[in-house]
């Protein structure tokens, strides 16, 4: 595999929200805004975190993952109060780019994860090396799905049984795989 560098921004901004490259400060926040709550981690791929423990092995990886070029994970926090609502993730296989986001249920429904995902879509269609920018949903992820059309990628196929979701008793399910055009 090629490796390709993305320039990722260790901030960005939208109107409302700023997007800041996740640190081990964060575990506290994360854990109690979303990372141990069933209702917001039903859809991830990743386990409900049972403990602030949990979050700091989780902030560990993402640390890591920056500085190896692979995965860039950021906070989302409102404009104003800095207070943070979710995260959004963007891992790089050679060009191949993989998002997804997580809300706190208290955020859920204002519109956050559509100007997020535009805007990091925006930016992503100007760096140079990548190829694919796709991301996936259980099927049965309406609000997710409606989410990631509204940001302007398309549903490219419905997968039966392709993916366990750990949170919904390791369960397989279907899933809409969806693509960023050109």
């Amino acid at each position: 595999m090629d490796r390709v560098t993305l320039p990722i921004p260790e901030t960005l901004l939208t109107s409302r929200l700023v997007l800041r490259r996740l640190r081990y400060e964060d575990a506290e926040e994360i854990f109690y805004t979303y990372a141990s709550k069933p209702e917001a981690t039903r859809f991830v791929s990743w386990p409900t975190h049972q403990s602030i423990g949990d979050t700091r092995t989780f902030l560990t990886d993402a640390v890591r993952g920056w500085k190896a070029g692979i995965n860039f994970s950021f906070s989302i926090r409102m404009k104003g109060n800095g207070r943070m609502i979710g995260s959004y993730g963007i891992v790089n296989s050679g060009g191949n780019i993989q998002v997804g986001y997580v809300l706190g249920p208290l955020h859920w429904g204002q519109g956050f994860a559509t100007e997020v995902c535009l805007m990091v879509n925006r930016l992503l269609k100007t760096l140079p090396g990548i190829y694919r920018v796709g991301s996936f949903v259980d099927a049965e992820n309406v609000a997710s799905a409606h989410v990631l059309l509204k940001s302007g990628m398309v549903e490219e196929a419905r997968l039966h049984q392709w993916f366990r979701f750990v949170n919904q008793g390791n369960r397989v399910k279907d899933c809409i795989l969806f693509r960023l055009p050109p």
